[in-house]
């Protein structure tokens, strides 16, 4: 693989993935290696979650423990420095804003901002994607970064679960199903989020908050289900797919697709 999108669906969970109503989960599991019912980290909080995911490390190695990010006391590189001092490129599409923490200056070749709290997650999450679709058109980046952040704000507004949350995946996954049609087939799509909810809140080691899914989909991909997977290997599984060697002090383990 050439490219790698990693696109993450925040609070999005497997049941509501597949209970949503929406006809394009069916298509992403016939064509991918996936895992639904991997593992996130405590606490299931969005930024702790993500920092683990680009770090591969636990919360006790990164420390943030909320939304609040403070300067690592012994810095683990991420993702974007791992693939950036191997002369790769990586580029970031978000709505919202503390995830500007997960790379350190000077990793990220691009990066699109479109405040969800300003415009709404609603508005705001087409937008991120056009921006990425953009990119794409352009000849894209090695690596690119995908945020959707409308399924977090439905649960925390209306319940995990709910109508509106169910509708809130139906439109993220109009905006999957656009990348999936743009990637070409040397480009790895993986799909996943960073926590669960239940009722309007997460953040608990209940079932509900720490499990999520993970899809790694190429169109050329036949299904295979797999166990065990949790988000920290999702960063090795990233660089080792771009022919990039994982840090060292990385504690995932690169998923065999």
């Amino acid at each position: 693989m050439k490219k790698v999108i990693l696109i993450l669906v925040d609070g999005m969970r497997p049941d509501g993935l597949l209970g949503c109503g929406h006809d394009f989960p069916a298509e992403m599991l016939t064509h991918s290696v996936h895992d639904l019912a991997a593992r996130t980290v405590m606490p299931s909080v969005t930024l702790p979650c993500h920092m683990s995911l680009f770090h591969s490390v636990t919360p006790e190695r990164h420390g943030i423990l909320s939304n609040t990010y403070v300067p690592q006391v012994r810095p683990v590189k991420g993702i974007c420095e791992v693939l950036r001092a191997a002369g790769k490129s990586c580029s970031f599409f978000y709505n919202w804003e503390e995830l500007k923490d997960l790379s350190r200056p000077d990793s990220l070749a691009s990066a699109v901002y479109v405040s969800g709290h300003v415009y709404g997650y609603e508005e705001a999450n087409p937008r991120v994607t056009k921006a990425c679709l953009d990119n794409m058109t352009a000849g894209g980046s090695d690596f690119s970064f995908l945020y959707l952040g409308w399924t977090d704000a439905a649960g925390h507004n209306n319940g995990w679960m709910s109508d509106e949350y169910m509708r809130s995946i139906r439109g993220s996954l109009d905006c999957i199903r656009s990348v999936c049609e743009a990637a070409d087939d040397d480009t790895l799509v993986i799909l996943t989020a960073d926590h669960g909810g239940h009722g309007r809140s997460h953040g608990s080691d209940m079932d509900e908050d720490m499990t999520i899914p993970i899809l790694f989909w190429n169109r050329n991909f036949t299904s295979r289900e797999i166990t065990g997977t949790n988000i920290i290997d999702i960063a090795p599984t990233v660089v080792t797919t771009l022919g990039v060697t994982p840090d060292p002090e990385w504690e995932g383990k690169a998923v065999a697709l």
